[in-house]
């Protein structure tokens, strides 16, 4: 899901309610920290919990609604299969919370070389790489694919951090029961 606002509007925000007191978390690496505000957008939360009433809809075509697809997030990227539920069939909620996904510089910058994109000359500690609307205001476990497209290496897209096994079956727990809305 798209935030709506523009990247400048999320950087001054994110910033001012970090300096009003929103603390920097811990993410799955070092180089990786979270900050979880409220949701001042009117964003939805893109994950719902698979229910009985809605599990058809990952299932079944009433129409011709694909729900599983190869995506990659750039054009580097490896594509993997992601699976979801179609936005056409389901009513989404405004999301609670915008969890802030930071990477130091360090990483960007090794990410940046990897994938051969234009080294950044902009100064700062650590940069947004994504946000994720969420009802919950800590880190929901990350998808199993994105978890293995981490662990081949910043040349394939991901960060270049070992699966660790245990993580790993985590996110299939939550990811078993849970799913994106595309």
């Amino acid at each position: 899901m798209k935030i709506q606002c523009t990247p400048e509007e999320v950087e001054t925000r994110v910033n001012e309610l970090h300096g009003a007191g929103a603390p920097l978390k811990d993410g799955y690496a070092p180089f990786c920290k979270h900050i979880f505000v409220p949701n001042w957008t009117a964003t939805v939360s893109p994950t719902l919990k698979i229910t009985p009433q809605n599990e058809s809809l990952l299932r079944y075509l009433w129409k011709l609604i694909q729900r599983t697809k190869y995506e990659a997030r750039t054009e580097e990227e490896l594509p993997v299969l992601v699976r979801f539920f179609p936005k056409e069939g389901v009513k989404l909620e405004k999301a609670k919370f915008l969890d802030v996904i930071l990477y130091s510089k360090e990483q960007i910058d090794k990410e940046d070389k990897a994938m051969g994109r234009k080294e950044d000359t902009e100064e700062y500690e650590y940069g947004i790489i994504s946000i994720k609307p969420q009802d919950v205001d800590y880190e929901i476990p990350m998808i199993p694919i994105t978890m293995m497209r981490n662990a081949l290496g910043a040349e394939h897209g991901g960060s270049g951090v070992p699966l660790e096994r245990e993580k790993y079956l985590e996110s299939v727990a939550f990811w078993s029961s849970h799913a994106t809305v595309k």
